[in-house]
């Protein structure tokens, strides 16, 4: 997912802290309060506390949380005051954000790719000391930027198999196995005084918790090659959570998948083990209130689209769940409509299909769940559009994989869908068999 931390237009849109924030019971009495303009992010603090506790409490495993799945203020002051100390920085300006809220983190800079002025900055005047890299090039730049620091923690970013994730992160960075031993052991002796590590990402939303433990068995291997002791294995991010269709397993089979694959690791008693978790820190924890401007057959047109929070809904074309938030009656009949975002670009389109009461109509407020992560931050000023109010809200959010809500959200089948689950296939018989059976018709 690409990092807007750094999107200069959304000023306090994004970064709002939890003392500006307006609270309401729940979306409807927000609405029945006033109709607003602009798109709303709803906030709950409850699911990022509360999925904060779990990895601290059961990922054997430092937690730097990946800012760019959202890099709202109130996200970062929430996290802090549920004890997470780490953050995985991408930029500059993401390093500025979380010193503002906690001068004392603990920030590790895991793009592999850094401007020099990036690493100085980031060195000098904010006090970091974990760089990634993936290449010699790199290496050679983090140690002139920061003058030959000797007290640098550097990690290696390898490549490895993206099997199980929605949306995979393998082709831009990470060193291949073939040339991961000679870039781990120039990293092993650029270290003085600091740690050496690697790192990976299976890929965003990873449905497999077994990918971690066959990722980490590709890197142990280029470890074994290189003959180096490592001193941090990072495991990344990937960690899902709930959308219409994708049901992860339990969190308690990725836990158990990282700590086998660490412990077959060649790797010492000393070693540290961190993560990255983004998305599933914090995908629970929000939605995006939007109006439909017009209903046009089965289009509704909102006041939101891909230039704004819905980006996966129309590139990853990610079905999120919705919800009609009216101040009267709807009907029960329930029909499959697709939106267009409110910018005149015809590439403003989610496909959807998004399930809603067959008498939607405009001037009607639709929320859309589960967007806490890569949604508002996702956000542009295209075409004028993009500002987003934020208020928070008490009640729980569409699903959950920490008890919060229900783990699943139901999905509606079209009629053709429900005959089609009716049909009894018969197997076919296979080899001589199946010939002869097909000779026979």
């Amino acid at each position: 997912m690409s990092n807007c931390a750094a999107n200069a237009g959304l000023g306090l849109t994004i970064y709002r802290g939890l003392r500006e924030l307006r609270t309401y019971h729940n979306p409807l009495d927000l609405v029945r309060e006033r109709s607003p303009e602009r798109p709303v992010a709803l906030v709950r603090l409850a699911p990022v506390a509360v999925a904060a506790r779990w990895f601290q409490d059961n990922l054997k495993a430092d937690v730097f949380y990946a800012v760019k799945a959202n890099p709202s203020r109130w996200v970062i002051e929430t996290l802090v005051e549920a004890g997470v100390t780490g953050f995985d920085v991408a930029s500059l300006n993401e390093v500025e954000l979380v010193r503002s809220v906690s001068p004392d983190a603990r920030l590790a800079f895991m793009h592999p790719v850094k401007s020099r002025a990036a690493i100085t900055s980031a060195y000098f005047d904010h006090g970091v000391r974990t760089f990634s890299l993936d290449c010699h090039e790199e290496l050679e730049k983090i140690l002139d930027a920061t003058g030959q620091a000797s007290d640098l923690n550097l990690i290696v970013r390898m490549a490895v198999s993206a099997d199980g994730a929605q949306y995979t992160l393998s082709g831009k960075f990470g060193v291949s196995p073939d040339q991961a031993p000679s870039l781990l052991l120039a990293t092993r002796q650029a270290v003085v005084d600091g740690l050496m590590g690697v790192s990976f990402h299976v890929g965003s939303q990873c449905m497999r918790p077994t990918a971690w433990q066959a990722a980490m068995a590709q890197v142990s291997r280029s470890i074994s090659r290189a003959g180096v002791i490592v001193d941090i294995v990072d495991v990344g991010g990937g960690f899902p959570s709930v959308y219409p269709g994708m049901v992860p397993p339990d969190m308690s089979e990725y836990a158990d998948a990282i700590h086998r694959g660490f412990n077959e690791m060649p790797v010492s008693e000393t070693t540290e083990l961190w993560c990255e978790p983004g998305r599933a820190l914090v995908a629970e924890s929000s939605s995006v209130l939007c109006r439909v401007d017009l209903k046009k057959g089965d289009a509704l047109y909102l006041n939101d689209g891909s230039y704004g929070s819905l980006f996966d809904a129309t590139h990853s074309r990610w079905p999120f769940p919705t919800k009609l938030v009216r101040d009267g009656a709807a009907s029960a009949e329930l029909k499959p409509f697709r939106f267009y975002g409110p910018t005149c670009d015809s590439i403003d389109h989610m496909p959807g299909p998004f399930w809603l009461p067959a008498d939607v109509r405009e001037g009607d407020f639709i929320e859309i769940g589960m967007l806490g992560a890569y949604g508002v931050a996702m956000s542009t000023r295209f075409n004028g559009y993009g500002e987003h109010e934020v208020a928070m809200v008490d009640d729980a959010p569409m699903a959950s994989l920490y008890g919060l809500a229900p783990r699943s959200i139901p999905t509606v089948r079209t009629t053709a869908e429900e005959q089609a689950r009716k049909v009894v296939r018969l197997s076919r018989p296979k080899g001589k068999a199946g010939v002869r059976k097909q000779r026979r018709r």
